[in-house]
């Protein structure tokens, strides 16, 4: 089966994602989309086990394997827990739907320390840019400082919003080099403290629940075999009419 058939045939999860999930998009910004599939248990029973991850088959579209998926969010991977949160979800069966239902089980403390390290990696590029270039790269900038927010946020009240709201204007007026680098820098330290300090109040978690997350997995991987197990049986039972013989 072709890697793009399995997102074709088995997405269990769509979303938009980028600047469209974020409420930051503008007349040119592009459409990314991001999804989940479900691989059929039996290509798992191959040596040549199916792919973690899919690009295509449309532009700007990337997939994850569910389990992947779950991997990456129980390490709060920023980029997969925005994806869950996306409030633009395109598609989602039952399967799909269990897995947004299961968005609190993801979370954690452990959002602080991915964030933050995350932010602080692309705060790195970012003054290498000045450096070299005499400014960052703005787009970058004002994605950073979106980023870090949001790990305050979610920090302070154990929710993920992935739209900005009302931080847009200022955020895109980053984006646009209106606002200096040192005033963009002082926002992101103050953020960054912001985010610390919230860690002790969190009502979050300190782990996220790997015990309901793994049950998820493993009933939708055993209701995946079982649909394969009756689809063979279903072929295997059909008899062309013109093979059959009176006795």
């Amino acid at each position: 089966m072709p890697d793009t058939d399995l997102v074709r045939e088995h997405t269990v999860y769509a979303c938009v994602m980028g600047s469209r999930a974020f409420g930051l998009a503008t007349d040119t910004s592009d459409t990314d989309r991001r999804g989940v599939f479900l691989a059929p248990t039996p290509l798992f029973w191959r040596f040549d086990k199916p792919p973690t991850h899919v690009e295509g088959p449309a532009e700007e579209q990337f997939s994850w394997e569910l389990e992947r998926f779950c991997a990456l969010a129980l390490r709060a991977n920023p980029n997969i827990l925005e994806c869950l949160h996306s409030p633009l979800v395109e598609y989602a069966d039952a399967t799909g739907r269990e897995l947004l239902a299961l968005r609190g089980a993801f979370l954690s403390r452990r959002v602080h320390e991915t964030f933050t390290r995350y932010a602080l990696g692309q705060h790195k590029k970012l003054e290498a840019d000045v450096h070299t270039y005499g400014g960052p790269r703005w787009k970058h900038a004002m994605h950073l400082l979106r980023l870090l927010t949001s790990a305050r946020d979610t920090l302070r009240t154990g929710t993920l919003t992935v739209d900005v709201g009302e931080g847009r204007e200022r955020l895109l007026a980053v984006k646009r080099g209106e606002v200096p680098w040192s005033e963009v820098e002082l926002w992101m330290t103050r953020l960054a403290a912001e985010a610390d300090g919230a860690v002790a109040r969190t009502p979050l978690p300190a782990e996220p629940d790997l015990a309901r997350v793994e049950d998820f997995l493993v009933r939708a991987r055993r209701a995946s075999a079982a649909r394969s197990q009756a689809n063979d049986t279903a072929a295997v039972g059909v008899v062309p009419t013109q093979d059959v013989r009176p006795v």
